[in-house]
């Protein structure tokens, strides 16, 4: 008998650490970050180029459009890596160089622009502070120096010598750097030499320029809510309020038949954003597309042409309108809807005949496939996946649901459910995203979603009163509510998937990060029943803190935002400040921070954990000191979705 118990216990740790093994694996799989992506095809279609990693770093890998065998790899040596890029001609590549800090995984980017060829000649340090050395065999030579971090704004695909750059000059530099007025550059692509070709009257700005490089419309924020056009006539900036337009946050998309007409995204008193055709010459403006509920997701122009021919809409589900049903690339993308069911389609990169097009297809199950699209043979090709090693077919599905609030705002959101199991009385973990405001969630694939999802529990995410995306009129219903209305919001939501039947209320986890994990935090103070535990990533914690630490306090519009969005009375921002209600808590709670984090300094979890020691109320907490508002590294990450899911997996009972 005693021998039969024996083998039985034996049996049972053998089959619970085979299960922890098969966990641990699938956590690995969902923490390694994307293998390819920003895949683009070469203006005449003889090379692709794709981004991956090697060791940690990013590197950019050329091939041959026919053999997809590679022709050349860039990379740099020590601890830099290759950022975003751009086919500025058929056989040169302009790319920034990042670097990986010992200090801080997350990249730093210092404006630097290098030039090379797609055979790895000619390699140039085109733009920034310094010269350097490409990993390519031959030595970088130095340019005329600039202190300022740049961009690219347009390669010019009809202009083989020149492109445009767009470039923030670091003046004394301190944080207030960002809010220096950005300067336009004509810039040789082979010497490096530049020319300047106009300085934004207003910081943060948005360009946009005809295929000759002259730059017509600008526009940008002085406070990050508003924002406002400024067109050039007669080689000085004018105000768009002098036409009295009657349109807000005004962003200019493209032009109309001439360069005193352009397409804006805009909003008319605070309904959600359209896309209007506005004439300089008359004043007069006219609505081209506008959805019902939500802003425009994406703006979809002929990379040649430089023509407006779609826009995206995502209310549950993403959406086309084709404004230029003539526009071939109209065409193409309802053939490759119908050719590739079920997902979304984004025409990411095209020769300049327009005969072949980087395809990417995505859903909520699928974070991404890219293709070769030919459009003369009408033939798609598979490429690569940015996480071929994640199984679509296992995945999670993505609900949208709209319900009432408890004052009878319309809110929208999404419910992923665990693959092969009912919807019905599910353990359930509520996922606010960040912002508040400006950010918003969508359809699509979120790894860490599935990942709980794959684990048996719902995620439910909220796009409450507050978030980005649904109009002004609802951004704004959020200033001055984030500990209260915002979290009821998501409180009501909650009740909603449990009055549906989808959750079981006895098994319900808040987790969020940045303003999410603020969230966390404040809906388990107002409803210390509703929540069995929560878990707080990067969050904000001590209202009033954020006027005194932190990257969005230390620039003039950051502070104009802070006194817009969340007001200046002590006694309300304590009472909307997790630090200070410390004592209205039930739940297990977990404390997840970067030691480098910027956006939420370390100061903001150490004053909830002054709060917390206070009262003796126990908590978990994971520090990692050198990264930032968000972990970057795979092996943090990797660490902390173990940790999250123990959490999970003991307080849901999953």
């Amino acid at each position: 008998m005693k021998l039969i118990k024996w083998f039985s216990l034996s049996c049972l740790l053998l089959n619970s650490l085979i299960v922890q093994a098969q966990t641990n694996d699938l956590i690995a799989k969902f923490s390694r970050s994307t293998e390819y992506s920003n895949v683009k095809i070469s203006p005449n279609g003889e090379y692709l180029s794709v981004l991956t990693s090697k060791e940690g770093k990013k590197m950019l890998m050329i091939l041959d459009a026919i053999s997809k065998k590679p022709t050349h790899v860039i990379h740099f040596p020590g601890n830099a890596q290759v950022g975003n890029y751009e086919w500025v001609n058929h056989e040169r590549i302009v790319l920034q160089k990042e670097y990986l800090k010992g200090w801080k995984d997350h990249p730093q980017y210092y404006g630097e622009l290098m030039a090379v060829n797609a055979d790895g000649s000619q390699a140039k340090y085109l733009f920034g502070y310094k010269g350097g050395e490409m990993q390519t065999g031959s030595r970088l030579k130095k340019n005329t120096p600039i202190r300022a971090t740049a961009y690219i704004l347009d390669p010019l695909p009809k202009d083989e010598r020149f492109m445009l750059v767009q470039a923030l000059p670091w003046g004394s530099g301190g944080s207030n750097t960002a809010e220096n007025r950005q300067r336009v550059y004509k810039v040789d692509v082979y010497k490096g030499t530049r020319k300047k070709i106009t300085t934004s009257p207003i910081p943060y700005a948005r360009f946009l320029n005809d295929d000759e490089g002259k730059v017509h419309f600008v526009s940008g924020t002085r406070d990050y809510i508003s924002s406002t056009l400024f067109y050039r006539q007669d080689s000085k900036w004018v105000d768009t309020d002098k036409l009295n337009l009657n349109l807000s946050q005004m962003s200019p998309i493209a032009f109309g038949e001439n360069s005193d007409s352009v397409y804006v995204v805009g909003s008319e008193n605070g309904k959600p954003k359209g896309v209007y055709l506005v004439s300089i010459k008359t004043g007069t403006k006219k609505l081209i597309s506008q959805d019902k509920i939500v802003d425009p997701s994406n703006i979809w122009l002929n990379k040649i042409s430089k023509k407006l021919y779609a826009v995206e809409y995502e209310n549950g589900y993403p959406t086309y309108e084709f404004v230029d049903k003539k526009d071939t690339h109209a065409k193409y993308v309802k053939q490759l809807l119908a050719s590739l069911p079920g997902h979304q389609i984004h025409l990411v990169s095209e020769t300049n005949d327009g005969s072949q097009f980087i395809i990417k297809a995505f859903n909520d199950r699928n974070p991404g496939d890219y293709y070769l699209f030919n459009s003369k043979m009408v033939k798609l090709e598979y490429l690569v996946s940015q996480k071929k090693w994640l199984d679509p077919e296992l995945m999670a599905e993505v609900k949208p649901i709209t319900f009432t609030s408890r004052d009878g705002k319309q809110i929208h959101g999404y419910l992923t459910l665990p693959n092969n199991k009912e919807a019905k009385d599910l353990p359930l973990v509520v996922n606010p995203h960040g912002g508040p405001h400006g950010p918003r969630d969508w359809w699509g694939f979120d790894t860490q979603n599935q990942l709980i999802a794959s684990q048996g529990a719902a995620v439910l995410q909220v796009n409450f009163r507050g978030s980005g995306g649904y109009g002004d009129s609802f951004e704004y219903a959020g200033h001055q509510k984030w500990g209260t209305e915002i979290q009821y919001d998501i409180i009501d939501a909650t009740r909603y998937v449990i009055e549906q039947g989808y959750v079981d209320k006895e098994r319900i986890c808040i987790v969020g990060g940045s303003f999410g994990g603020y969230s966390a935090l404040q809906s388990s103070i107002i409803e210390p029943d509703l929540f069995k535990c929560a878990i707080g990533f990067a969050g904000v914690y001590d209202l009033e803190l954020m006027f005194e630490e932190g990257d969005v306090q230390g620039r003039k519009a950051g502070r104009k935002y802070l006194t817009e969005v969340l007001g200046t009375d002590e006694a309300t921002l304590a009472k909307m400040s997790p630090s200070h209600n410390v004592n209205k808590l039930k739940v297990k709670l977990l404390l997840v921070h970067g030691g480098e984090d910027e956006r939420a300094p370390i100061e903001q979890l150490e004053s909830l954990e002054d709060a917390l020691k206070e009262i003796n109320y126990p908590y978990e907490k994971l520090i990692m000191d050198d990264e930032g508002h968000g972990f970057y590294n795979d092996e943090h990450q990797e660490k902390y979705y173990k940790l999250m899911m123990a959490f999970l997996e003991t307080n849901l009972k999953l």
